[in-house]
């Protein structure tokens, strides 16, 4: 974490409202001490004017969840959106589900949309933003999408991909925060960050 911030996290009580090995890693990486309590709560797929929207909204709920029960914490939280032509790529659940997703974004572009919220309950504190990400992947051959299915990575992310394991190997380029596709942008969370807690603590 950059030295401007450090002081003031310090004194803060943080919890990360996800359960996401990934934004914990990511938030780890950077220097932060916080503990994990999941909201646990099942996400809105629908209903929302915008994928930024939803990812926003989504996160918002989740952190709301998780503040009410520690209103003395900064609570961060997030939710990521992985669309391709008006379609929502949740979490494969099975091998043809996997098959399905990867043949529809080989040699496209899809989105990464990840929403971030900050909260501070105790001061009435809430901060959303969101983050989008185009990944563009290359053509793949069925060889190639059946023996990315069979290294399991794609079972337990959105879009069915993992672009921080094998799954860079499927990707082309991508126009945006990488840290977004790989589930927390982290300049984006650091601008957030420095905003809300000069606002709400310095």
């Amino acid at each position: 974490m950059l030295f401007s911030l450090i002081e003031s996290l310090e004194r803060l009580d943080i919890v990360l409202a996800s359960a996401s090995p990934r934004r914990f890693e990511l938030l780890k990486q950077i220097g932060l001490d916080f503990k994990v309590v999941p909201s646990n709560l099942e996400e809105d797929m629908e209903g929302k004017s915008s994928f930024e929207e939803l990812a926003k909204q989504n996160a918002k709920a989740k952190g709301l969840c998780v503040a009410e029960r520690y209103p003395e914490s900064l609570v961060i939280s997030a939710d990521t959106v992985v669309a391709y032509a008006r379609q929502i790529l949740g979490k494969p659940s099975n091998e043809n589900e996997a098959y399905e997703m990867l043949k529809l974004l080989s040699g496209k572009t899809h989105q990464v949309y990840t929403g971030i919220g900050l909260f501070l309950k105790k001061y009435d504190g809430l901060k959303l933003d969101a983050v989008c990400t185009n990944v563009t992947f290359r053509n793949l051959s069925e060889e190639e999408i059946l023996a990315y299915i069979n290294t399991g990575e794609p079972f337990d992310k959105a879009g069915g991909y993992g672009i921080q394991g094998q799954g860079a190997l499927l990707v082309e380029r991508i126009d945006g925060c990488y840290y977004n596709v790989v589930g927390f942008p982290l300049a984006k969370f650091y601008l957030m960050l420095n905003e809300f807690l000069n606002h709400y603590i310095i």
